[in-house]
């Protein structure tokens, strides 16, 4: 809430978690770009920032492994109840009979909904354990799964009826949001297992509530509708966060993960200083570079 009047007179404006509202880019007098150290942009108005001509570039890629080893220890953790395993012995209470049942992964089925960098190396790093991977993506074909040795689904409702564990990682957008809903739990099996490490909004919170009453899913989540920001603060949800292996958005934070991205940062700030031109831009098409410099230099004139 602050940053619209601290903007003032900055060129470039690298942020992590912090939201990028319009307010704080209209507030900006000669901010030309806004370099998001992570892959989502969903935290920052691409639309204001297009319309000044400020570049918005982001980091892909260089979270992944951090994310996909979130991923297989939150399958672990449901699958084998750990945490509340590991809350009853901070209790004093030793229930090995309760505890010692578990389904286990291998041979079991995995379906991925939106086929990245990340869910690409989630069903990788699946195979390894020796289970079976199917997916959906927009841009999956079934020539595509082939190569990648992955089962082809025509639809999201395909993988949640053929899962017994679902791992989302679609961005967060329009086209996305709520995409996990009623109609898309009704179709998973029976005490099947639901990850979510992409985005909030990409699940109805309350189906999700529901099916976990109705189907007996087990549910591990990073990701929350209206979950606080970054830092420290309370957490309402507590009904759900009751019955689930859960994490505060952590998915990408190893000391690997900001290494990685601090350097990608440095490269494109400084590509951005030599050549005018950064890389990773998500919000001005390549062939309109020329003209949104001419803009912005004019604009900053």
């Amino acid at each position: 809430d602050l940053l619209p009047g601290r903007i003032d007179d900055y060129d470039i404006l690298v942020v992590r978690s912090t939201k990028v509202t319009a307010a704080t880019i209209e507030a900006a007098a000669a901010l030309s770009l806004i370099s998001r150290a992570g892959a989502g942009v969903n935290t920052i108005d691409l639309e204001a920032a297009s319309h000044r001509g400020i570049y918005v570039a982001n980091c892909p890629g260089e979270n992944t492994r951090a994310v996909v080893e979130l991923v297989i220890g939150l399958m672990i953790a449901a699958d084998r109840r750990l945490v509340d395993a590991a809350q009853d012995l901070r209790s004093g209470i030793w229930n090995k009979k309760e505890y010692g049942k578990a389904g286990g992964l291998a041979g079991r089925t995995l379906g991925i909904i939106g086929l990245g960098s990340i869910g690409t190396a989630v069903a990788q790093t699946a195979r390894g354990l020796k289970m079976n991977v199917i997916a959906w993506s927009r841009r999956l074909t079934p020539e595509k799964a082939h190569d990648l040795d992955i089962g082809y689904c025509e639809s999201p409702a395909v993988v949640a009826e053929k899962a017994d564990v679902l791992s989302v990682h679609v961005a967060a957008a329009p086209e996305t949001k709520h995409l996990c809903n009623a109609e898309f739990f009704s179709h998973m099996k029976e005490g099947a297992i639901f990850i979510n490490t992409s985005r909030g909004d990409v699940v109805d919170t309350a189906a999700l509530k529901l099916a976990m009453q109705q189907k007996k899913l087990r549910v591990a989540l990073d990701v929350y509708e209206n979950e606080p920001g970054s830092g420290k603060a309370d957490f309402a949800d507590v009904e759900l966060a009751g019955k689930i292996s859960g994490t505060p958005h952590i998915g990408a934070s190893t000391e690997q993960a900001a290494e990685a991205i601090a350097a990608a940062v440095v490269r494109i700030v400084e590509q951005y200083l030599h050549t005018g031109k950064p890389t990773n831009v998500v919000n001005i098409r390549q062939e309109s570079y020329a003209c949104a410099t001419l803009e912005v230099t004019h604009y900053n004139k």
